[in-house]
């Protein structure tokens, strides 16, 4: 006679266990992107929180992925950080996008491009940018650049930008003798 088992506390209370332990990927992306449009906009947590109408800890909760947001509190983010809703879910990983698909059947499965992730909005990037135009000195940060440049070793010459519309190395004399 094989034993019953024993039903667990949160299922004598009607709750179902999870499917499987930690953040959701897909919360934990949009929360990374809600951190990230946070700090490009330059923003605490607490203001954040006080133009959603809710806590420091509840964003910080909602960037980790750790509690998911509903889909006005979502559109309330866009608003208050100025963007579309669409910007919480672009550049998700692929292997994201197809979390939980293996249960799910709908009309928006498919390939889904990948993308790979902008250096742009990385924190590091943002802070970079921002410490370079606290440098009120012109020629400072254009030094600045250069040895960014060579530490990196990207040579000044092929990162160069044309000036006025010329293209890097064009001459007049090369104008001329196309004609």
């Amino acid at each position: 006679m094989a034993e019953k088992k024993k039903p667990t506390a949160a299922a004598a209370r009607g709750r179902r266990k999870r499917a499987s332990p930690g953040a959701n990927p897909i919360d934990v992306h949009v929360g990374n992107r809600l951190r990230e449009r946070r700090t490009i906009l330059g923003l605490s947590q607490q203001e954040v929180g006080r133009l959603l109408g809710v806590t420091f800890q509840q964003i910080q909760k909602n960037e980790r992925g750790a509690n998911r947001m509903s889909a006005s509190r979502l559109y309330e983010a866009a608003r208050a950080l100025d963007t579309n809703v669409q910007y919480f879910f672009d550049e998700m990983p692929s292997a994201v996008a197809a979390y939980g698909r293996k249960h799910i059947q709908g009309l928006a499965d498919g390939r889904v491009p990948t993308y790979q992730i902008d250096p742009l909005v990385r924190r590091e990037t943002i802070e970079l940018v921002r410490a370079y135009y606290d440098i009120e000195d012109r020629k400072l940060r254009q030094n600045m650049v250069s040895a960014i440049r060579a530490i990196g070793g990207n040579s000044p010459t092929a990162l160069a930008r044309p000036r006025r519309g010329r293209p890097v190395g064009s001459t007049n004399k090369a104008k001329k003798n196309a004609k």
